[in-house]
């Protein structure tokens, strides 16, 4: 029995990924290891793997999300993760665990929720396993093709480059808001808690217009650009007016009394895709450009100022 008095809070999510990978060693057939958004292994040819645990109570409440939804929650995480690399899925497998008292539709309609999110992404959910649990856990794993070019790295920002984000960021944050103090209007802002609105095929298409870096922005903008800040050893400005306010979030932003920016800016669980192109040209129809990457000390910087606050989503807190 371990007797490290040092708890998974006290290191944190990525302090506690930084500590297992510390003693992992890769064979041959790992291509790219633990550090991005997939990891690509070859199996005769190379595919990308990634794997998101959705836990009842954490990330999810019964009551807040149908089963349907809750299904295509945890199919997207993962699901975005592949496309982050530039890849297009092909296929998942499903880990479920539940209390022996959960009813058997309730399993079924998130399993019909994670095949309609795989359709949505060009996948099919191809198996898995099922387990009693305190509380249900749902872990979709997700199998892709990396782009011809390579998989996109978080590694690869240049300084000079330009940051464009694709997909809705605050939304979800702001759903969670509404639904934390007992409404469920805004019904957009609430759905959007319940299950993201993602265009996978955006992180192909960024792949093709040469990327240099990009991410799924699963736990807030300011958190993952920080992911390719410090990955890369840059600098990333971000231009928190280039994010237009939609009218949902401004309208309740205004009547909490919260700044929608906030929200937008750490705001986590849209998976919006977030990239590194070398320049303005390169940038997909339909990408909005939000900052730039230059020389400095890596880390994010708003409005003059370098973010030191986590700035997204904490797991062990």
């Amino acid at each position: 029995m371990s007797s490290d008095p040092v708890t998974v809070t006290d290191v944190g999510e990525f302090g506690l990924i930084a500590r297992i990978r510390e003693g992992l060693s890769m064979t041959p057939n790992v291509i790219i290891g633990p550090g991005d958004d997939a990891a690509e292994v070859a199996t005769g040819e190379s595919v990308l793997i990634t794997v998101d645990v959705l836990v009842e109570g954490r990330h999810f409440r019964r009551d807040w999300s149908s089963a349907v939804d809750v299904g295509r929650r945890a199919a997207a995480a993962s699901l975005a993760d592949i496309a982050a690399m530039g890849g297009t899925s092909t296929a998942v497998v499903v880990g479920f665990g539940a209390p022996a008292d959960l009813p058997a539709s309730w399993a079924q309609q998130c399993a019909a929720g994670i095949a309609e999110e795989c359709g949505r992404a060009g996948a099919a959910l191809v198996g898995g396993d099922v387990t009693a649990a305190d509380q249900v856990v749902v872990s979709v794993t997700a199998i892709g093709d990396p782009p011809e070019t390579g998989a996109v790295l978080r590694s690869g920002a240049e300084p000079g480059d330009v940051l464009a984000l694709h997909g809705r960021v605050g939304w979800a944050a702001a759903g969670l808001a509404v639904l934390g103090r007992g409404f469920r209007a805004p019904k957009a802002l609430v759905d959007a808690y319940r299950f993201p609105d993602i265009d996978y095929r955006q992180g192909a298409r960024a792949a093709a217009r040469g990327a240099h870096a990009m991410i799924d922005v699963s736990d807030g903008l300011v958190a993952d650009a920080r992911h390719i800040a410090e990955a890369s050893g840059v600098a990333i400005t971000l231009d928190p007016e280039a994010l237009a306010v939609p009218e949902p979030i401004a309208t309740t932003a205004s009547a909490y009394n919260v700044d929608p920016r906030e929200w937008m800016l750490t705001g986590g669980d849209d998976h919006a895709f977030l990239a590194a192109f070398p320049d303005k040209k390169s940038i997909p129809k339909g990408w909005t450009i939000v900052g730039v990457v230059q020389e400095g000390e890596a880390g994010v910087y708003v409005n003059g100022h370098r973010v030191t606050r986590q700035g997204g989503h904490t797991h062990f807190a």
